[in-house]
This record gives structure tokens, C-alpha cells and sequence, in this order.
């Protein structure tokens, strides 16, 4: 039997009714506008669907484009941004059960039979106006502090890696969803017809004593269409796969190729009507146009001396986090709207002083380097860059411990993420924590009332952003109460 007519054949009484519920509506209105009405509307709409972003917006949006750094693992907070000097009274000593309170542990040190708090090793000072602590790991970091706004009291309900990355991503534990990068491609669409409108970046860590695994399911589309999916660049080898013609294959007959799949995937699409088999026909023409936009965009030799000298020498080396932050400001650049950058093996359940030192040198500066180089561009006003992880870590050793070396649990009651640019209110500190950097004590965020306000900095309003699916109207912040932290936007 024909597809289409299987699929019309298959059709249940609810879903006819639904999808005519508007057709005696329909020929109302045609009644009343006339023929010529009705050509309008009709070329206004074809219209509307061509524009770049497929949501209007709510409000004037501060943020044009967004880069994302998530550190992978779960930074401990107490030994970077959380300064906490009542704890080196308390070294070696049991984490009171008063603060604990029977918070779920996991299985890495729920069977230990006591919990010495680890005070941290590494001195603070504070900096800028602001008056923000910060650890002397991040000299570079602590420049700009007045730049920056800190969140030191947020919150997530999942302990462990899967679904907690996955919760910060996508605003939900359970896969499948779009990630944050995909709801801002289908909110404002492309700025440039000839790259990906999301792109995702993978940073190799100095040290790779625990990474975690990480994949594609992080920067899916979801329930969104395909288009909105992150598209993943590598940092050997060519940028994106296939993205140059095999050996002996000239451009000609690959345009060639692509056209005569075109000319399929138009029949398909005009018989069955499925928005995907679009959704492949621009991909393919996307992928055409990448050919000669992409190696331009990954090509460093033409940045100045200057430019290394703001992200470090490793911006010169494929692969290295100052080499993503640099390809990010070269993307930003160029009209991408949303970089993701990964940055693994921040899951320090031990050695905590070998570890550290080396994940904050490959930071520090590259972040500093990418602020400086978006205001000297006139760019950081309108690009909100985000550096955070999933988690943060306990204040209690795991294992044993001594002053000179312990490990960190995971610990989601509280850590710390920073924002600067696109809108984000330089200087802000915003919320706290008790003395054991263990539980909020004022002014708590949660992760969805974190995604609100990224969106807000967009330009949407969080519960009327939504697309219908599955019959509800999905939110990246679902359906339990959130608002945009107003503290946090300048």
C-alpha cells in the first residue's frame, strides 16, 4: 500500500477531529477576506516560516549569542569560590549530622563510617569591588571578578554524573529532551547561513586521571527538529567528519550527488509531509556550504600575537581548552549562536592537590583571555558566556585525609557557577551558604530558576517559551514554579 495513503488509512477519529477543529473557522475567514485576503495571509505566513528565528520574542533581548563552559565532574566549590576559614577549626573532625540532616550519600563514601571535613588547602583573597573570594588557583579569574556574576547557592536534585549533567543540560534527569543550546537555535535561529547555528566542542584536560563519559545525547534536538541539534567539531583531523570530499571526487560531482538526493527527498517530503525530510534537504545544503566556511572559521594562523598572548600559548596547540575558548570567540564571531565547550576530569574524589592546580591552569587564563578579547571586540555586551559544572563537592573528605592532599564527593545541595556578559550584572554575588559549604542558607537557586534567567537574557519568558508534544506544552524549566533571578541581569 501507498505510505501516504497507510498513514491517512491509520488515522484515529481523535486526530481527525483535532486536526479540522479549525476548518469551518477557516472557511469563515475565507469568506469574509475574499480571494485576495486569503493570498495574503497565506504569503504572509510562507514568509514567516523563512525567517531565521522560529520564536518571537518576549522581550528585548540582552544576549545574541551564548558560550557555554561546562566542566565535567563537578568543581568543588569550597577549594575555588566558597571560601570557608571557620572549616580549618574543624580538620579531621566529624561533619555534624545536624548539618548533614540524612542528605543520600553515594556509594563512593555512604559506607564510611565517619566524615572528616577537609578544609581547604589553597588560600583566598578577595578581589575587585565586588569583594569576591577566590582561590589563589585563579589568578586570571580574579582580575575580573567585577565582570562577573556569582551564583554561590545553587542546587539540583541528582547526585550522581548521568543524570545530573544531563539535568543541567536539558532541565530534566531523563534524556532525550533538547539541551539549552538547542531551545536557543529553535528560539533565534541562524545568524549565519553557512554554519551550524550550535556548535559543541570537546576540551582535552591537561590531566586525565578521571574523566567521564560524555555523547551526543547532551546536545540533542530532543523532541525540537533535527536541525537544532549541536553539531560536534573535533580538534584532529577535520573539524567535522566528511566534511571534505572522499579522494578523487571533485566538487562538481558532489554537487552533483547532492542534488539528485535533493530531488528524492523533495518527493518524499511532498508525499508524506514530514517536516524531517525537510529538515535533511537544508542540512545537506548546510553541509555543502560548510566545505568552505568551516576550514576558514578553524584556521588560527591569521590571529595576532596579541590574541595567543591573551589565551596562553596552548591556544596554539588543537584540542586544549584556551584552543575551544579561542575557536569560540571565533564562532561567536562569525554569527554562531551557542557554543558548548566540555572540559573533563573535574571529578575529584581524590587527590584533590594534584588534580586541581592542573584543571585551574587550564582554565584561568583562557577565560580571562576570551572576557578581554569580547570587550576589546565590542562583543561581550551582547554574548553571555557561563562556566559551571553539574554538581559540587562535600566538604568532607572521601577516604581518608590529611593537610596536604583529600578528595570531594559529590555534593548537590550547593555549588557555585559564574556569568558574565550578554546582560549578566557584573559584580553580583548572589546567595550563600552555611559554614560548611553544605546547605543554602540565603537566597537559593535552583536549576531551572537558572535556565529562566538565561532565557530571560535572550529575550523569553520561560513559561510561555514552550513547544507542543506529546499533547502538553513542553518548557525546558517544566512545569514546577521558577523565575528568572533578577538580581543576576544588569
Amino acid at each position: 500500500m501507498n505510505p501516504l495513503n497507510q498513514h491517512i488509512r491509520n488515522i484515529t477519529r481523535r486526530h481527525f477531529f483535532q486536526r479540522g477543529s479549525h476548518v469551518l473557522g477557516g472557511a469563515a475567514l475565507a469568506s469574509l477576506m475574499g480571494s485576495e485576503g486569503m493570498l495574503a495571509g497565506s504569503q504572509l505566513a510562507a514568509a514567516e516560516t523563512k525567517q531565521p528565528g522560529a520564536e518571537p520574542l518576549h522581550f528585548p533581548a540582552r544576549a545574541k549569542n551564548v558560550i557555554y563552559f561546562h566542566m565535567v565532574g563537578g568543581p568543588p566549590q569550597v577549594d575555588l569560590y566558597d571560601h570557608k576559614p571557620v572549616m580549618n577549626e574543624w580538620f579531621d573532625k566529624d561533619l555534624p549530622e545536624s548539618i548533614r540532616m540524612g542528605q543520600r550519600l553515594t556509594t563512593m563514601t555512604s559506607g564510611q563510617k565517619r566524615f572528616p571535613i577537609a578544609p581547604s588547602m589553597f588560600k583566598f583573597k578577595q578581589h575587585g569591588e565586588s569583594g569576591m573570594w577566590v582561590t589563589e588557583l585563579l589568578p586570571h579569574t580574579a582580575k575580573m571578578v567585577d565582570d562577573m556574576c556569582f551564583i554561590r547557592s545553587m542546587h539540583t536534585e541528582a547526585i550522581n554524573h548521568e543524570p545530573a549533567i544531563t539535568y543541567m543540560q536539558t532541565g530534566n534527569q531523563n534524556t532525550g529532551r533538547p539541551c539549552l543550546g538547542a531551545w536557543t537555535s529553535y528560539g533565534l535561529g541562524s545568524l549565519n547561513k553557512d554554519l551550524p547555528t550550535f556548535v559543541v566542542l570537546v576540551a582535552q584536560p591537561t590531566n586525565v586521571e578521571q574523566v567521564q563519559a560524555i555523547s551526543a545525547r547532551l546536545w540533542s534536538s530532543g523532541y525540537l527538529s533535527g536541525e537544532h541539534a549541536g553539531v560536534s567539531f573535533r580538534s584532529t583531523g577535520d573539524p567535522i567528519l566528511y566534511i571534505n570530499n572522499p579522494p578523487g571526487v571533485p566538487q562538481a560531482i558532489r554537487r552533483r550527488t547532492l542534488d539528485g538526493l535533493n530531488a528524492l527527498n523533495e518527493l518524499t517530503a511532498k508525499q508524506l509531509g514530514d517536516p524531517e525530510t525537510r529538515t535533511r534537504i537544508e542540512q545537506y545544503e548546510l553541509a555543502y556550504r560548510m566545505q568552505t566556511s568551516v576550514p576558514e572559521l578553524t584556521d588560527l594562523t591569521k590571529e595576532t600575537a596579541n590574541t595567543f598572548k591573551l589565551y596562553g600559548e596552548a591556544a596554539k596547540k588543537p584540542g586544549t581548552f584556551a584552543n575551544t575558548a579561542l575557536q569560540a570567540r571565533r564562532m561567536v564571531e562569525r554569527g554562531v549562536r551557542f557554543v558548548q565547550v566540555y572540559h573533563n576530569n573535574w571529578d575529584t574524589h581524590g587527590n584533590v592537590a594534584g588534580r586541581l592546580p592542573d584543571q585551574c591552569r587550564d582554565i584561568d587564563q583562557p577565560c580571562w583571555g576570551l572576557v578581554q578579547d569580547l570587550k576589546q571586540r565590542g562583543m561581550l555586551d551582547d554574548t553571555l558566556i557561563i562556566w559551571g559544572g553539574e554538581f559540587g563537592r562535600t566538604i568532607y573528605s572521601q577516604g581518608g585525609v590529611s593537610k596536604k592532599n583529600y578528595g570531594r564527593d559529590h555534593h548537590p545541595r550547593c555549588f557555585t557557577m559564574w556569568m558574565c556578559g550578554g546582560g549578566s550584572k557584573g559584580g553580583a554575588i548572589y546567595g550563600e551558604t552555611d559554614d560548611f559549604s553544605y546547605n543554602i542558607v540565603k537566597d537559593p537557586c535552583h536549576i531551572h530558576d537558572f535556565h529562566a534567567t538565561v532565557l530571560r537574557l535572550l529575550g523569553y519568558d520561560h513559561e510561555r517559551f514552550s513547544v507542543k508534544h506529546l499533547g502538553l506544552d513542553q518548557r525546558l524549566t517544566g512545569v514546577l514554579p521558577a523565575a528568572p533571578i533578577q538580581a543576576l541581569m544588569a
